[in-house]
């Protein structure tokens, strides 16, 4: 039975993030999340934790490290909502 391309990746992807550690330094703990260095490098850094850099720019979060990303991430939206910045848009859906 052949894969389509996408579940081939997929799969290959979860066999091998199974085994990776959490990438902030001094943290053992099994990684369950694999995020993007540049998406998300600057949450991490307003999180204050230090990560060990990958070849393929990718960075581990466990639970813990991850739910403190997060957090950031979303207070961060929130101030971008409530300084309006969708305020150049009329009712209809346009930009002024």
């Amino acid at each position: 039975m052949k894969f389509p391309k996408e579940l081939k990746e997929k799969q290959e992807l979860n066999l091998t993030e199974k085994n990776k550690n959490c990438s902030v330094k001094n943290c053992s703990q099994v990684a369950i999340r694999s995020l993007s260095e540049n998406k998300w490098g600057s949450f991490i850094e307003k999180a204050g934790l230090k990560i060990v850099e990958h070849k393929n720019k990718k960075v581990y979060l466990c639970k813990s490290h991850y739910k403190k990303v997060k957090k950031i991430k979303k207070s961060q939206e929130k101030l971008y909502q409530q300084k309006g910045f969708l305020d150049d848009f009329n009712d209809k859906g346009a930009y002024l």
